[in-house]
């Protein structure tokens, strides 16, 4: 039965892939079809040949020429981040038992090699070869709507009434504008936490924060040069009063300005030397981003903002979700505090509330700030702890330290008020296809590989799957710092001892001291909080199916903001513009515009919010009466001192080996870790991560499949 069951599971698994192949075909041959028209946008033939067939076909009363823009640059990228949805919600309907077998058919594991390039510090080769062509391409767009722009200088020049080589400003300035509306095309796609276009290409949020770190500086640094280079050109051309022109029939420079000026007080706060110095600062600066983008809309109108909207679009559609999970305050159950510094925080959830390892969540604590979010990792395992999910924080800035310091007064704390967002990670994990696990940590790096380790106990013991070897190298700075060691073990729903089904190893190294520190005879302290009756436990906020959810909002909020937009034409501004001697003010339109995409996205996503909300009820009102019960108080209270008594878990404590007063010998240690597919995994401090990159990219060896781990927002 149980051959037939797997036979049956990899034939599901076949079709499943199939599929997806079927979509990432149908996707990629969408992108390319779109990447053609950013291609020949810029070059006459597009507009004598190209754009009048266009305008024919789509042009109407319902949309004007808003509609050609929309069906070119907008509706395509939205339909590939549908086609992204049903990719991501197959991608985890995959058995964990199939994924053994495609253990060495990771097809781009060579382009997948690691480089240290300065200064843009770890990449792969895919990302260099994304990153070759998007510049590319940014040449290719500056440089032939230079040549367009100025085949006609002349003519231009005796229209604007100003000589040539003023001419020739006024129309770099406008290139250059339109070449950084490129690359906020891109921007806000690496921070839509529920992407479903980011998995198409492999990546999640959290990894991808470093794209949109290098698209910010693009941007600005080509918006900065478009707003110097138009000054320039008023004030040689003697017509600086345009600084405060506001034409209701052309672009708006005021509103331009506007958006520059927001947009470089943000920019001047991301530099990592005041970033990490006034984190504060740079945090609420980026709230900024709303008024930046009102006044660039207003700015070039809906014409160009319809290029950049997909982007845009899916990060509304996600933060608006984001608010809507944010606004229930959930219920903590309990914390442990570690004598390093560090807290474990327990969270009651659904049962059906499943994620990956290595996820994240976002907490939000209004005692401490009503507006800062951090992301920790989460270090439970869906599987094995059903009814509760857990993150580790230690204390390294000014908010975790206060939250610490809350947590570890000598008098209980009964009740806190948190808010969250999340879990957020991959749809699906890969480790089952390597035959040994190196994982690499230093200080609280070591969070994402206690989720890993975790999931590896629940297919070694429950799913019965032959899992790898798994060496974990962990440094820390002094001997408290072990403690963290002991999170390693699920603190429920395990059968006792399953973790010994597991080839672990465990290999400490305490870098600052040279010797055993004495023992720390304080024990752990375990907070037992009384949540309020009104905080529900943390629930997926669409549902179980969230991807076909998500898939929904999309279509529906784009049909709606069709529809919004459609009626204003139809009945409003197509009479004006044809029908009488005033023309519909732009910025009149780009606001219509932006109420449109507000008011469709908030019913689309208030509707399967609700919806889904209404079906999670149930659960959530059997988790609050339980919890209020003294049945279930007495219980937990049982279970923290169970739990206190059994954390040096004996099994782990024999697979622990500690070394005091240096680092690990990486490269010597790699290098003689046997298996034919060797998966090496390094989550900590940049220098770290590079390090351990370097040496699986030095080519000395073939089987290690480098990964990193970094949570740097």
């Amino acid at each position: 039965m149980e051959v037939m069951n797997k036979r049956s599971s990899s034939f599901s698994d076949v079709k499943i892939r199939m599929i997806q192949g079927a979509i990432l075909a149908l996707a990629l041959t969408i992108f390319l079809g779109n990447l053609m028209m950013w291609i020949i946008m810029p070059t006459s033939t597009y507009y004598q040949k190209w754009y009048p067939v266009l305008v024919a076909a789509t042009n109407s009363t319902f949309f004007d020429i808003q509609g050609t823009i929309m069906m070119n640059f907008t509706f395509p990228i939205l339909f590939i981040a549908v086609l992204g949805c049903l990719y991501v919600h197959l991608e985890k309907k995959k058995s964990d038992i199939v994924t053994s077998s495609y253990r060495n058919k990771d097809w781009l594991k060579i382009l997948k090699k690691p480089k240290i390039i300065k200064p843009l510090g770890m990449v792969t080769w895919i990302e260099l070869f994304f990153l070759a062509m998007f510049i590319i391409l940014c040449v290719w767009y500056f440089s032939a709507f230079v040549y367009l722009q100025f085949s006609t200088i002349t003519t231009y020049a005796a229209t604007k009434g100003v000589e040539v080589w003023q001419a020739r400003i006024d129309e770099l300035a406008l290139v250059i504008g339109l070449t950084g509306n490129i690359c906020l095309t891109f921007l806000f796609y690496p921070v839509s936490r529920c992407s479903s276009i980011l998995p198409l290409l492999g990546l999640t949020s959290e990894g991808s924060i470093k794209y949109h770190i290098w698209l910010g500086h693009m941007t600005m640094t080509l918006f900065t040069i478009h707003g110097l280079l138009y000054i320039l050109f008023w004030a040689v051309s003697g017509r600086l009063h345009e600084m405060l022109t506001w034409d209701p029939h052309y672009i708006s420079n005021v509103s331009g300005e506007l958006s520059l000026l927001f947009g470089l007080i943000l920019w001047a706060t991301t530099f990592p030397a005041i970033r990490r110095r006034m984190f504060e600062l740079f945090f609420y600066t980026h709230y900024l981003y709303i008024l930046f983008m009102v006044f660039y809309i207003l700015h070039t109108g809906m014409f160009y903002a319809c290029i950049m909207l997909p982007g845009f679009f899916l990060f509304l559609i996600d933060r608006y979700l984001r608010f809507l999970q944010s606004k229930q305050k959930v219920r903590l159950i309990s914390a442990r505090v570690l004598t390093c510094e560090t807290l474990e925080l327990n969270f009651s959830k659904i049962s059906g509330l499943e994620y990956a390892p290595t996820s994240i969540m976002f907490l939000n604590v209004p005692s401490i700030s009503k507006l800062q979010w951090h992301p920790f990792t989460v270090t439970s395992n869906s599987n094995l702890e059903s009814d509760t999910i857990s993150v580790v924080i230690k204390c390294e800035g000014s908010w975790t330290k206060k939250l610490y310091s809350v947590m570890s007064l000598p008098s209980s704390v009964n009740r806190i008020d948190v808010s969250v967002e999340g879990p957020y990670g991959p749809a699906s994990t890969h480790f089952l296809r390597h035959d040994t696990l190196v994982l690499i940590s230093g200080g609280s790096g070591i969070a994402p590989f206690i989720s890993i380790i975790r999931e590896l106990i629940y297919m070694s013991s429950t799913l019965k799957c032959k899992t790898p070897k798994i060496l974990l190298l962990s440094m820390f700075r002094n001997t408290t710092q072990l403690s963290m060691l002991k999170l390693l073990h699920p603190i429920a729903g395990t059968p006792s001892g399953c973790s010994s089904n597991l080839d672990l190893q465990i290999e400490a190294y305490i870098t600052r001291e040279t010797e055993p520190a004495q023992e720390n005879s304080e024990p752990l302290r375990t907070i037992l909080f009384k949540p309020d009756h009104s905080d529900a436990p943390i629930t997926p906020i669409l549902g179980q199916n969230n991807w076909l959810w998500l898939a929904a909002i999309i279509s529906s909020s784009f049909a709606l903001y069709l529809l919004f937009v459609g009626l204003l034409y139809q009945y409003y501004v197509y009479p004006m513009d044809h029908g009488t001697n005033k023309v519909f003010p732009i910025y009149t339109r780009a606001l219509f515009n932006m109420l449109f995409i507000a008011a469709a996205i908030v019913i689309a996503a208030s509707a399967a919010f609700l919806w889904n909300k209404k079906k999670s009820d149930r659960e959530t009102k059997q988790i609050q009466d339980m919890a209020d019960s003294a049945k279930s108080l007495n219980s937990l209270l049982a279970y923290a001192d169970q739990e206190l008594e059994s954390l040096p878990q004996q099994s782990l404590d024999k697979s622990i080996k500690t070394h005091y007063g240096h680092r690990p010998d990486l490269k010597r240690i790699l290098l003689e870790v046997k298996g034919s597919s060797v998966g090496v995994l390094a989550s900590g401090p940049k220098t770290l991560r590079h390090d351990v990159a370097a040496i699986c990219s030095s080519g000395l060896v073939e089987n290690l499949h480098f990964e990193s781990i970094s949570f740097t927002w």
